[in-house]
């Protein structure tokens, strides 16, 4: 039997230091449906990764089976002594929504099955049993394309419990976008962060310098663009520098003497400039694909880019704004001596064609303890919402509390979860709801995207489920 993870120390701490456990699982190999883009490696693997990924040998192991994958993981962290009772699940493998609907729907089937430790019958049963199982998914996230974002799928994703979507944008540039052979536009990602922004989710976008055509001006110019203009202004971000793979269109390139990677320091240069502009509501998730180094041709090895970056921004001291950096949890390795006394800050700005309120619980230093993201949705968008149920609705899109992840019912000694955080933050959503709705008769309840595992909380908070979302009428 595995001693609980509260006595026992914790193997790779840092996995749950944002306060859940990330589980990734990855759907079986496909072709993407546009083609091959010029940077991708194609392999006999899921499109984009390579043979040796960590996440591809867990998932051939299982024979991409989602079940097989799910169970395995769960069983490691509780090896390292994770808890495992919250997980945020990650479905890795190529555009999941252009995949066949009748795989999408027993994929995530299997997902849910392994998080309960039985089969149901039916996708809906198992997702109700998650609502009170020992493994909730609290976040389920679901990368895709741009152009895989209709209003068709985000339905279809919502049923699967999905709360995030991760959009390729690699660069906001329709001639490189061509070049490169994406097969959509620039206006394809506005349009899609607008209905995804509208159903309520949280949105990343993965973003990669050093593509052809592109320079270190030009990627910091489009990289500012991302959050001046109100059309896209990410939640999270995912940036992964160009890198020459093996079986790719840039291999030939390259080798042809047609295009030039940078090199390391150029990166580390553009990359330090570019953690400069991320304003507080944005939280860079992760710098680097994992690729192994016997697949990569030419460009920027580093796998510890990140920590790299992180240790010359803090030595140099100089102001970062974006959420990672500023989490309790990772502020800890760097000091001993936290502020623990907690107010709430609201940072309000303007997001495709309504309005944000980015509410934060932080101490003096600015050091990040939880935040809450409020939308309240266009006049038109309250009155003719695709989405039935967000008709009048302002919109929880994200609650979140951080420090180590600590199992459901465990009381924490330390700052972070379980300490009320999560009501005074609710409560304060709703205090502004309540005001905004004077001025806007519009408004007449709030709704929450929230992961099944989550819905149990949210009732006790007074919010009841209407279909895909958590209601409370104001």
């Amino acid at each position: 039997m595995i001693p609980p993870t509260s006595q026992k120390e914790v193997r790779k701490p840092t996995k749950t230091l944002a306060g859940v456990t990330p589980v990734a699982v990855m759907c079986s190999p496909r072709r993407c449906s546009h083609g091959v883009c010029r940077y991708c490696p194609v392999f006999d693997v899921p499109q984009s990764y390579t043979p040796a990924s960590p996440p591809v040998l867990r998932a051939i192991r299982h024979n991409y089976d989602s079940y097989g994958q799910i169970e395995s993981r769960l069983k490691a962290f509780e090896v390292m002594h994770h808890p495992t009772d919250k997980i945020e699940i990650i479905i890795l493998g190529g555009t999941f929504l252009d995949y066949p609907v009748e795989y999408q729907y027993e994929f995530i089937k299997g997902i849910y099955d392994a998080l309960n430790g039985k089969k149901s019958s039916s996708l809906e049963k198992a997702k109700k049993l998650n609502e009170k199982t020992r493994h909730r998914c609290v976040a389920l996230c679901i990368e895709t394309r741009p152009d895989f974002a209709r209003d068709e799928d985000i339905r279809r994703a919502l049923d699967f419990g999905c709360t995030r979507m991760e959009i390729g944008v690699q660069i906001l540039d329709d001639e490189i976008y061509k070049h490169i052979n994406r097969a959509h536009t620039v206006q394809d990602v506005v349009d899609a962060t607008q209905r995804l922004r509208n159903a309520g989710f949280k949105i990343g976008y993965h973003i990669m310098p050093g593509l052809p055509k592109s320079s270190p001006e030009k990627d910091l110019k489009l990289f500012k663009l991302l959050f001046k203009d109100q059309k896209f202004k990410p939640d999270q971000l995912k940036i992964y520098p160009t890198q020459v793979m093996q079986n790719t269109g840039l291999e030939k390139d390259f080798k042809a003497g047609r295009f030039k990677p940078y090199t390391l320091e150029q990166t580390q240069e553009l990359l330090i400039k570019m953690f400069k502009v991320i304003p507080e509501y944005c939280r860079t998730m992760r710098v680097m694909r994992q690729f192994s180094p016997e697949h990569i041709v030419a460009g920027t090895t580093r796998i510890s880019l990140r920590q790299d970056l992180d240790k010359i921004l803090r030595e140099k001291k100089i102001p970062i704004k974006e959420i990672r950096f500023r989490e309790i949890g990772f502020a800890q390795k760097y000091s001993n001596k936290i502020d623990k006394k907690i107010k709430l800050k609201v940072l309000e700005y303007q997001a495709n064609q309504g309005k944000e309120f980015f509410i934060q619980a932080v101490n003096k230093e600015n050091v990040l303890f939880g935040l809450l993201r409020l939308r309240l949705p266009s006049k038109e968008s309250l009155e003719n919402s695709v989405i039935s149920e967000l008709k009048n609705a302002a919109l929880i899109r994200e609650l979140h509390v951080y420090g180590q992840a600590i199992n459901l019912g465990e009381k924490n000694k330390g700052p972070g979860q379980h300490k009320g955080l999560g009501k005074k933050l609710m409560k304060k959503a709703e205090e502004i709801i309540k005001k905004e709705s004077k001025t806007n008769p519009e408004v007449k309840k709030i709704a929450i995207i929230s992961g099944i595992g989550v819905r149990e909380y949210y009732k006790k908070l007074g919010y009841n489920l209407d279909k895909y979302y958590m209601t409370k009428n104001i």
